[in-house]
């Protein structure tokens, strides 16, 4: 069953270029999985009586073209498989409003189910809540770029989670880390209109107060950041490629 949602492109979702910021278009996206969630009887108020909730693990964006300001874009979502502790969502993006318009993103995000009291990914897909709600169908995406913990690096940024970081699980919500890692270093692709590939992964959870650092490595192409925490374990790691500028440099 796949479910669509129109939206449109707010003025405090842009930057200079007039072009969606990354971290608003992850925002929507989650928003509209909690909708689907929601309506099929399990979102995070469903869960939350079990002492359960959603967490993101992994987001995997490709872009042909960013929306500006004032655009309207569909959302098309559904639920492709739940299995071995872990739910994959996808996505299909297109401009104006319903499936008939130009195809501009295709997204793929894992998710798993959060007890709130150890702290630990619990199998919650056996729960009747679940039943009948998977789709099934894959996206066909080229495979990710493998993602590398971080040796040699441009900076360092040192920090901590504060207030404004926080979602309602009491840890540093999954876009804050990505308009953290932008505001630490934003490539220079960004400031024209191109293609691109954002691949986040999510690993270790940071909380108010901790202290985090944030390194990054560009290659002109393609920029990668990591995310450490105080004590130096692998927090999140994310990837922007410039699919564009890689397709232009195999043709030559």
């Amino acid at each position: 069953m796949k479910y669509t949602y129109t939206k449109t492109v707010s003025y405090q979702e842009v930057d200079t270029t007039r072009r969606w910021r990354l971290y608003d278009l992850e925002n929507r996206l989650l928003e509209v999985a909690g909708d689907v969630a929601n309506t099929l009887g399990f979102g995070v108020e469903q869960l939350l009586p079990y002492g359960y909730t959603w967490i993101l693990s992994r987001m995997d964006i490709t872009m042909l073209r960013l929306p500006r300001h004032g655009d309207k874009v569909t959302f098309e979502t559904w639920i492709e498989k739940n299995a071995h502790m872990l739910s994959t969502r996808n996505y299909r993006l297109y401009m104006g409003e319903g499936t008939q318009g130009e195809l501009i993103g295709q997204v793929s995000s894992i998710w798993a189910v959060l007890d709130l009291k150890t702290r630990q990914v619990v199998n919650a897909f056996d729960m009747p809540m679940f039943a009948d709600c998977v789709d099934g169908e894959a996206l066909e995406l080229p495979r990710a770029a493998k993602m590398l913990p971080l040796k040699e690096v441009e900076a360092a940024c040192q920090s901590h989670v504060k207030y404004s970081d926080l979602d309602y699980n009491g840890h540093c919500n999954s876009c804050k880390y990505l308009e953290n890692m932008l505001n630490v270093h934003r490539p220079a692709f960004l400031n024209t209109p191109t293609a691109l590939r954002l691949t986040i992964q999510y690993s270790r959870e940071i909380t108010e107060g901790e202290g985090y650092s944030v390194k990054y490595s560009d290659t002109g192409d393609a920029c990668q950041w990591q995310i450490l925490t105080e004590t130096g374990e692998s927090s999140v790691t994310a990837r922007l490629t410039n699919l564009q500028e890689q397709k232009t440099n195999k043709q030559e």
